[in-house]
């Protein structure tokens, strides 16, 4: 029986870092058995000049730019960490294969690429979380959510960081090929097929730096991180600082920059993560332990900050 195949392009630049370009290659290309064949694939050079990747070793490539012209799926697989502007030819051949019909996949920074052209203008988009604020700086038009592993379009597709961008593959290998070949080869290359959560899991709490110098208001901020087991109301700290709860909330903001309560929420689930990742203790201890008072509402908390629950939470990361 003769299977569909489909052109591919993986455009490869000076500095790229292997893991991004292998990544598609592995998943679309090498992984496949010489007689089953889904992807014709292409590395394509975004110069004329001899390529290095980061680690050092010299890329040589058959294929310039002119290979999208035919490819039905084009993947930008990565881009510099500084994220420079994408040469004007580059983004042209890119809005043409797009015009064209082609698949266009913006891989960890590649959706910087991407969202340059202008195609991405009033739909959503991810990339990798550490460059959240850069991008949305850089793409006020574009709809910045740095939470998904990958956001699908039709014509369009970008996901989030490094690893994220091996999920992003395997589902493209199930909309191309069917869930069945996608699931083999998942289990080929010892990975989940689908990775439940999303970026948010990863990314650091926002837990502000500590007030400087040794005042009454920093030693009552030390003693409440180490009580965060305990019921603790905003009004009773107010007044071990000697203030009002109305100037204690704004000392708090102007130190801080951001409410107590909010920071107490991200100290607490932070508190959790070790918790969860350091010892077997169950998940209604957790809870207690943390100061959340309720397993239920605990829950709630964590799955509203992180997209995964607190056991998923602990499978990841627990050693």
């Amino acid at each position: 029986m003769k299977h569909k195949q489909y052109k591919m392009a993986i455009l490869a630049f000076d500095g790229i870092s292997a893991f991004h370009l292998s990544v598609p290659c592995l998943v679309f290309q090498d992984m496949f058995i010489e007689d089953y064949q889904p992807f014709d694939v292409s590395i394509c050079s975004i110069s004329s000049k001899p390529l290095k990747n980061s680690s050092g070793f010299t890329l040589q490539t058959k294929e310039q730019l002119e290979a999208l012209s035919c490819a039905d799926i084009v993947i930008v697989p990565s881009w510099p960490s500084d994220v420079p502007s994408a040469p004007a030819h580059l983004l042209k051949a890119l809005v043409e294969a797009h015009r064209r019909g082609a698949l266009l996949v913006g891989l960890c920074l590649g959706a910087f690429v991407l969202a340059e052209t202008g195609l991405l203008n009033g739909q959503a988009a991810t990339t990798h979380w550490a460059y959240s604020q850069a991008f949305k700086s850089r793409f006020p038009e574009v709809l910045f959510d740095s939470e998904p592993l990958f956001i699908e379009h039709e014509q369009i597709v970008t996901s989030a960081g490094i690893a994220a961008a091996l999920d992003c593959c395997l589902h493209l290998l199930r909309r191309f090929v069917g869930n069945e070949v996608a699931a083999d080869l998942a289990r080929k290359m010892v990975t989940a097929p689908f990775r439940s959560g999303g970026q948010q899991q990863y990314i650091p709490l926002p837990i502000p730096d500590k007030p400087l110098g040794e005042t009454s208001f920093s030693k009552v901020m030390e003693l409440v991180e180490q009580q965060l087991n305990l019921p603790i109301k905003i009004d009773e700290v107010a007044a071990r600082c000697a203030m009002s709860r109305r100037t204690f909330t704004r000392h708090f903001k102007a130190i801080y920059g951001c409410t107590f309560g909010e920071w107490l929420l991200n100290q607490r689930l932070k508190l959790s993560q070790t918790l969860l990742e350091t010892s077997s203790t169950s998940i209604a201890l957790v809870a207690e332990q943390s100061g959340f008072g309720s397993q239920s509402v605990y829950r709630k908390h964590f799955k509203q900050a992180f997209s995964v629950s607190p056991t998923q939470w602990r499978k990841t990361f627990s050693g």
